[in-house]
């Protein structure tokens, strides 16, 4: 019985000593985190990856660890963390956190941004004792990886949307659009030589028509007096109705230097015209050289009849 008790009492004493050592542990670790300064960040997107206990790291260098995740009571589109940081990593106003995550799923807090020479963030903050806040920030790959089911179904869409336009019909389509592109690009070739050929005998013969207009203008001076003197004279009716066939003329080189409309159109309807018309400009230009000349070599007044018959003058003879 003796031998019974002292092993009960050996028992008893070895797990006070190890009760107290475990104690000891605890309050050195108690200790440490004491000296650690307590931050809140509140993050507006998800915080998938981070857990109590994940790393706090400034510009690379481990600083401290996270000890609390949890739903801002106050406004759950926020998530509340709390950090506890080295004392010796100065959090300087200007100092930004943000969520560096990874393909593996894993992810920490990274602090940046420090300005030299500005104050520690000390200014209480809304979270649990009041402890500072450290303003956040966005990374590249956080953003990624957070709008990654947005960016997914946004290529999806962009994947059937291609579909639908590379699809047979369309394919077939553009096909015979470009097929009729180059059959009118080579028919409007082909018709260049013919409309150069046209504008060029219409320039030519509104060359000839102001000539003529310029001389019957001289000669219709004076003749304007003989025919007309009340009424609207000739020479300007002319001169009005050349100039009307210039204008007509103008018009028609408009319209035949527009190769907009379609080749066939052009052919067949447009320089039909402008041939007629170069045909009626040259017949009015004929009438017109020949009515000046004619007033050069009989005056006004052969406009106004025939010619003058000779004097009849009787030859000699016996009257019966």
């Amino acid at each position: 019985m003796e031998t019974r008790a002292n092993n009960v009492w050996v028992g008893l004493v070895a797990l006070a000593l190890l009760a107290l050592l475990a104690g000891f542990f605890l309050w050195l670790a108690h200790l440490g985190e004491g000296k650690k300064l307590p931050y809140d960040i509140f993050f507006r997107q998800s915080v998938d990856g981070l857990s109590n206990g994940t790393q706090v790291s400034y510009a690379g260098v481990p600083a401290g660890q996270i000890t609390e995740i949890e739903l801002w009571k106050d406004d759950p589109g926020f998530v509340r963390v709390r950090i506890a940081v080295d004392p010796k990593i100065p959090i300087l106003t200007g100092t930004t956190a943000s969520i560096q995550g990874s393909f593996t799923g894993v992810s920490n807090i990274q602090l940046n941004g420090g300005v030299k020479g500005a104050p520690l963030i000390t200014t209480p903050g809304p979270g649990p004792d009041n402890v500072p806040v450290i303003p956040t920030k966005t990374s590249g790959l956080g953003a990624l990886l957070s709008n990654a089911p947005l960016l997914m179904e946004r290529l999806t869409t962009l994947t059937e949307k291609l579909t639908l336009l590379l699809s047979d019909d369309n394919r077939t389509s553009m096909r015979h659009i470009l097929q009729n592109t180059e059959t009118f690009t080579g028919a409007l070739a082909s018709t260049a030589p013919q409309v150069k050929q046209t504008l060029a005998r219409l320039q030519d013969t509104l060359t000839q028509a102001n000539s003529a207009l310029a001389a019957f203008q001289t000669v219709a001076v004076t003749a304007n007096r003989d025919l007309d003197p009340d009424g609207d004279s000739l020479a300007h009716q002319m001169k009005d109705t050349l100039t009307a066939a210039h204008a007509a003329a103008a018009g028609l080189a408009a319209v035949v230097n527009d190769v907009r409309p379609a080749t066939q159109r052009l052919s067949q309807t447009t320089l039909p015209a402008a041939e007629d018309a170069i045909r009626d400009l040259r017949a009015t230009t004929q009438s017109l050289r020949g009515l000046t000349e004619k007033i050069q070599a009989g005056g006004a007044a052969s406009m106004l009849g025939g010619a003058k018959l000779p004097d009849y003058k009787p030859t000699g003879g016996t009257h019966q």
